[in-house]
């Protein structure tokens, strides 16, 4: 059954003139199928008896159902009205007692809505920006807020218009700062709302049923979710929505692509500069004309930037971090399966002198917990694990005769549950690694180190925002054992285990158990708080668990026996006081803080101007402050200052393939980029390019000198004692 939309009369005001813009359109509601009733039953069923938190099935559990599905349809508040809003407040105290009955026409009729007024508002876009007398004006001195929860629901459909004006005039601005034309410009926007609309047209009913089921199944925790039966055959290839063909994580955000997470190891951690939170505007295919997929589905998306080995994909992304004024570059990435050979753990020697001693630190970096369970199943004894690899460097390390060693988990998503137990294994001794507790809160301790250490010499952890899973294991376990001081940010906070089961149509991913360290504390949304914080690069209110929506809460359960020495402890104070005078004196690391304060402050505007002038402005304050701060640390190392912005971009932006397009906008992050350059040479200047490594092989020195003299005097005492003994 058709329904046509009335005439929709946009009324758009600007400095001189009002234009008026009538479209009409038609859309066919998308109906509900007879067997989705019994399939959400099931799914209700299964969440209510067998997910790790139980919920209260009440008028409550309704109103948050409700306001969560139209937070997943309307996210920004671009297209609902306050009077819709107001509307489908009648099933705040309803969703609940529908849901038991399998009943899930009220997701169908506020996506309907959802589906009509986005139509009619493209439409009228798209009617706006071919309008050859309808001019911008750039020189007027307004701003716009584009993040939804900073905004009330629009009011009127005038209103709406304005808003929409507004958006439609940043949209063009961000385009031109990327060096777009003004009239190509406007067909980009064309092209990405007609696409738009091809998107809402193309939805059917499992679209809509997956989507009003996991706006329930995500009340329980973000890592619990539906999967229709088109979702389920991605499964394998595409587990929590993973790329193949590049090695990212991804998700939807405000109608762009956003990047969760990068995978270790894949391509696009081995390129180097994609980043996560970034978003992803366009993909192209080689040398193919960029596609606009701003406000596409995610499974489109995600076909676009799979592909054949060695081909290459190029993506126009969004940074993350950086000047805030529409920034966007292209990049290219050889599309590649992720190798077990490049994400496997790699070692290097860190050459320090403390205090006029030189030390010798080593240092293995540890990218996930890996295991090539084929081959270990098949008892091949040449199978690949992190646990073999990590093995084989501290026996090379040993044979280097380096006085410590640091393991580096930053950016350490996870893996193997077996291996961060077994990896535990090659320092702690004997003793649990991990509890597991399950929905009936039974308790699982089956995780143990069971031989003597491998390696009992200085031993220091880092963890960043990015460590996750089996790496927050592992550091725990370091932690509780005294083993080994912990150093970095906070980690990611991910401390749950989920189960997939099939369903009558589709699978579930429900979350089923819990981690807890041996102390008894939860590795959930909290993480592992180092003993010693390094800055994060990583806004802990953008990533992390404690980010996610209805994530489960940190607690703690009983301590199981374990040994501590407790002789890492009274070295913190010393430890941080040194660590402080170095981050104040260190050149390198005391560029990196300013770095990391001067983004921190820069991107926490929240209104834009829409004056283009004062955007340029803004930009180009960006690059003019980083490179000043660049020839602070330049001038604090007796080195050559950079008499240009431009001398100082040539030497820190990476060489460019010739057929791909530059980043003729600032720069999102320096740092990164000198990083991702540097890496490229035989001889990597540590200090400068990765200075919480060098300070982390730096707090490690100190320890073992600490260390050292503490035997000393205790050798000193025994001595005595003999002494008054004879």
């Amino acid at each position: 059954m058709s329904r046509a939309i009335i005439a929709l009369l946009i009324s758009i005001a600007f400095s001189t003139a009002v234009f008026a813009i009538t479209v009409e359109s038609t859309v066919v509601p998308i109906e509900k199928k007879s067997e989705q009733t019994a399939l959400y039953r099931e799914i209700f069923d299964r969440l209510a008896t067998r997910h790790y938190r139980g919920q209260v099935i009440d008028n409550d559990l309704s109103k948050r159902y409700l306001e969560h599905y139209i937070d997943q349809l309307d996210s920004t508040k671009s297209y609902f009205l306050q009077s819709d809003i107001e509307e489908f407040n009648q099933w705040q105290d309803r969703l609940d007692d529908l849901a038991k009955r399998g009943d899930v026409s009220p997701g169908f009729i506020m996506f309907n809505r959802l589906r009509e007024r986005a139509t009619a508002r493209l439409q009228s876009n798209i009617a706006l920006l071919e309008n050859p007398d309808y001019k911008f004006d750039y020189s007027l001195d307004e701003t716009i807020v584009l993040d939804g929860d900073k905004r009330d629901w629009l009011a009127t459909p005038e209103q709406a218009d304005d808003f929409w004006r507004k958006r439609l005039k940043d949209s063009m601005i961000r385009l031109m700062l990327s060096d777009k034309e003004e009239d190509a410009a406007r067909e980009l926007l064309v092209k990405r709302f007609t696409t738009q609309i091809t998107q809402y047209q193309q939805r059917d009913s499992q679209d809509v049923f997956q989507l009003y089921v996991n706006a329930l199944a995500s009340l329980y925790d973000p890592h619990t979710s539906y999967f229709s039966p088109r979702t389920t055959e991605n499964f394998q290839i595409n587990m929590s929505l993973s790329l193949t063909g590049i090695g990212a994580e991804l998700n939807i955000e405000d109608e762009y692509t956003r990047v969760v997470r990068i995978i270790p190891g894949g391509p696009a951690d081995l390129q180097g500069l994609l980043k996560a939170s970034d978003k992803i505007a366009g993909v192209g295919q080689g040398d193919d004309e960029i596609v606009d997929v701003v406000g596409w589905r995610l499974d489109d998306v995600v076909a676009l930037i799979r592909g054949e080995k060695d081909s290459t994909v190029r993506l126009q992304i969004i940074p993350s971090k950086g000047a805030g004024a529409g920034s966007s570059k292209v990049i290219s990435i050889v599309r590649d399966k992720v190798k077990l050979e490049e994400k496997s753990a790699q070692s290097k020697v860190l050459e320090l002198v403390q205090d006029g001693t030189a030390y010798k630190v080593g240092v293995i970096d540890i990218p996930a917990f890996y295991l090539d369970f084929e081959a270990y199943r098949k008892r091949d004894p040449d199978y690949r694990s992190t646990t073999k690899d990590v093995l084989k460097l501290l026996a090379e390390l040993e044979e280097q005769q380096v006085d410590g060693i640091v393991l580096d988990l930053r950016n350490n998503g996870g893996g193997s549950l077996y291996e961060a137990t077994a990896l535990t294994d090659l320092f702690i001794g004997y003793g649990p690694v991990v509890q597991i507790r399950d929905a009936n809160q039974r308790v699982y301790r089956n995780q143990r180190a069971t031989r003597p250490p491998v390696y009992d010499g200085p031993l220091l952890v880092m963890i960043n925002r990015l460590s996750a899973s089996a790496s927050e294991i592992f550091a725990g376990a370091m932690q509780d054992y005294g083993r080994a001081l912990v150093v970095g940010s906070q980690s990611f906070g991910k401390g749950t285990v989920q189960d997939v089961t099939g369903l009558s149509a589709g699978q579930l991913k429900m979350t089923t158990s819990k981690f807890y360290r041996v102390s008894g504390d939860s590795t959930q949304h909290r993480g592992v708080l180092p003993d010693i914080a390094f800055p994060s690069a990583y806004d802990p209110e953008e990533v992390g668990e404690s980010h996610q929506d209805y994530a489960l809460p940190w607690d703690r359960i009983r301590a199981v026996p374990h040994s501590n020495s407790n002789q890492l402890q009274p070295l913190v104070s010393p430890l941080l006081e040194a660590h402080k005078q170095r981050s104040q004196n260190d050149p390198d690391y005391a560029h990196m803080l300013s770095q990391l304060q001067f983004s921190k402050n820069w991107s926490q505007q929240d209104v834009l101007s829409l004056n283009i002038e004062a955007r340029r402005a803004r930009s180009k304050q960006w690059d003019e402050e980083l490179f000043k701060l660049e020839n602070i640390r330049r001038e604090k190392k007796g080195l050559e200052l950079f008499a240009s912005i431009e001398a100082w971009k040539e030497e820190s932006e990476p060489d460019t393939d010739a057929d791909s397009e530059p980043d003729l906008t600032s720069s999102s992050d320096v740092q990164e980029r000198d990083q991702d350059a540097a890496e490229l040479d035989e001889e990597e200047n540590i200090a400068e390019t990765d200075p919480m490594l060098q300070e982390a092989g730096y707090i490690l020195s100190d320890q073992i000198r600490l260390e050292e003299m503490a035997k000393q005097r205790q050798l000193q005492l025994v001595q005595l004692e003999q002494q008054k003994a004879s």
